[in-house]
């Protein structure tokens, strides 16, 4: 895995100065969420070593315990709208291990899905090769999805499902229904299904997710959109881990990105 390293002799109120970085750069109040984003659970307020990841779980909060990690940041928390209040024994022994070790858990969910430069979003739209994207699916008045747009004359719908491979390392799921070049495409990271209306209503040639829903298929081939699913997990490392390079970098700290890879 690729290690950013920094100076190793930290501020001793780092943490804070991070949170307020990141609040600062994703501003999570505009953002009408399903958890909340932010500090989760307290550690230390001296950081040298960040470690990111996609979702909080035991087996991340282990490894970053062995890389004797002060922060870990992730884009799914621990903490979900609706989840029961009362601690199961799976969630205890998840805190237990941030607590024994003094590890700090961030989480940032739609924020990090929308931004336009730091965002899961924007960055597959970068790594498809967009030339340009533009704020796309609405989410309760903010935009947490990109439509990006491919120069000249676009490309082969072939070539795109190749793009995304590469870019995600796993073959999509495909629905090749749309026109034979692409020349815009409407990405929302994770579950993202229900915008495929969202793109078609804007009249974009592809639309791109991470889980797919049982009525897309048939959707996209009657609207005549290519549709594709990536993989929730997969379409969904990127952000975070764009945020701790930029960490590293701008607080002289160690970050190392931690995959805990997940098929769906």
């Amino acid at each position: 895995m690729p290690v950013t390293t920094g100076a190793t002799v930290p501020f001793p109120d780092v943490l804070a100065k991070i949170l307020d970085y990141l609040d600062n750069l994703l501003s999570p109040q505009s953002f009408s969420d399903y958890a909340p984003n932010g500090l989760q659970v307290p550690g230390p307020e001296r950081i040298e070593t960040v470690i990111t990841g996609v979702s909080a779980s035991a087996e991340l909060f282990e490894r970053a315990a062995e890389l004797d990690a002060d922060l870990v940041l992730v884009h799914h928390g621990l903490f979900w709208n609706g989840a029961p209040l009362a601690l199961t024994h799976a969630a205890k022994r998840r805190l237990q291990l941030l607590f024994d070790n003094d590890i700090a858990l961030a989480a940032y969910h739609l924020p990090l899905d929308g931004h336009p430069e730091v965002g899961n979003n924007a960055l597959i739209a970068k790594g498809l090769g967009c030339d340009s994207s533009v704020p796309f699916a609405i989410h309760k008045g903010m935009p947490i999805g990109v439509a990006g747009h491919f120069e000249d004359e676009g490309i082969h719908a072939r070539e795109l499902v190749a793009r995304v491979q590469a870019l995600t390392d796993r073959e999509p799921l495909a629905f090749l229904a749309g026109p034979e070049r692409i020349n815009t495409i409407g990405i929302v990271s994770g579950a993202g299904a229900d915008y495929l209306g969202d793109a078609i209503a804007e009249s974009h040639d592809a639309f791109l997710t991470g889980e797919p829903a049982e009525r897309v298929m048939t959707h996209s081939q009657e609207e005549g959109i290519h549709f594709l699913a990536a993989g929730h997990y997969a379409t969904e490392t990127f952000g975070v881990r764009r945020l701790g390079d930029l960490l590293a970098e701008r607080f002289e700290i160690r970050h190392r990105f931690v995959e805990v890879p997940n098929p769906i």
